[in-house]
């Protein structure tokens, strides 16, 4: 019995010893664990950083891209259609005229009144397209439902819209952003849907402000439209996308077997509105 005793005794310090080696091993595999974890973190933050990073570079490179085409049209719309015009008015009113009969001098300064007639709502077409005039006087919900007066004028689609909450005016800067936006979707829609109808609603909840657009045809879902907007293809979904980021917005895309959704959806503190 004593012998028992005494060689129970004498395994009390291996097991202590096996014992603490084994929760010093499990001590130390956790923490090389929570090393390795947070390694992993940081690399993955690191990776969506620079995602975010490329892709705001993306946006910002959409957006100058977008001004630069804006300014080489209407470069191109000054030099190839008003400038030719304004050298005509000038051969009219050339320094000849003076040694022309008054019959003939009168009809050249007809002629160039014309011409400068014509270069005049030239220009303020390029104005116009640049600021609708519909938007400028009368608002957003005046200027959308006007571009769906024209839509559902061809008699090939049905296209509606309806806002239940624009009492006070956004101010202009916004005005215009978010109807270019509205303008490059439903052009997209013309374009690649093959939709029978269009619909708008414009909703407001405190500073949120909401557009919402569903239609009938070929839509993207919100997976495709993150896979798609990385690409180099598709300019004018970047345009968009471009166009909400600097309003602090975001879009989504919704779509069920029979319609397609799309919805933007802004932050719009007080001084957002006139």
């Amino acid at each position: 019995m004593i012998l028992l005793q005494a060689a129970g005794s004498s395994n009390i310090p291996s097991v202590l010893f096996f014992g603490t080696l084994g929760m010093l091993a499990l001590a130390v595999g956790l923490v090389i664990f929570i090393v390795f974890h947070q390694r992993r973190i940081i690399r993955y933050q690191h990776q969506l950083q620079k995602m975010e990073e490329d892709q705001q570079k993306m946006l910002l490179e959409a957006s100058i891209q977008l001004q630069e085409e804006e300014r080489q049209r209407i470069a191109a719309d000054l030099h190839d259609d008003a400038g030719p015009l304004l050298a005509t008015v000038r051969l009219y009113l050339n320094e000849n005229i003076v040694n022309l009969d008054q019959s003939s001098q009168l009809q050249a300064i007809y002629n160039a009144k014309q011409i400068i007639d014509d270069t005049i709502q030239l220009i303020r077409n390029i104005s116009h397209s640049l600021m609708p005039p519909t938007l400028k006087n009368f608002g957003l919900e005046s200027a959308i439902n006007d571009v769906f007066q024209k839509i559902n004028g061809s008699g090939s689609i049905n296209a509606s819209c309806r806002f239940h909450d624009y009492r006070r005016r956004l101010k202009s800067e916004h005005e215009l952003s978010v109807y270019r936006i509205i303008q490059e979707m439903i052009n997209n829609i013309l374009k690649h849907s093959n939709a029978s109808f269009i619909h708008l609603t414009q909703n407001k909840n405190d500073d949120q402000f909401f557009i919402r657009i569903h239609h009938d045809g070929f839509g993207l879902t919100q997976t495709e439209f993150e896979k798609f907007k990385n690409k180099p293809q598709g300019l004018g979904l970047k345009n968009i996308q471009s166009r909400v980021s600097l309003l602090k917005g975001q879009l989504f895309f919704e779509k069920d077997p029979s319609q397609t959704y799309f919805k933007i959806s802004l932050e719009l503190p007080g001084d957002s509105f006139q």
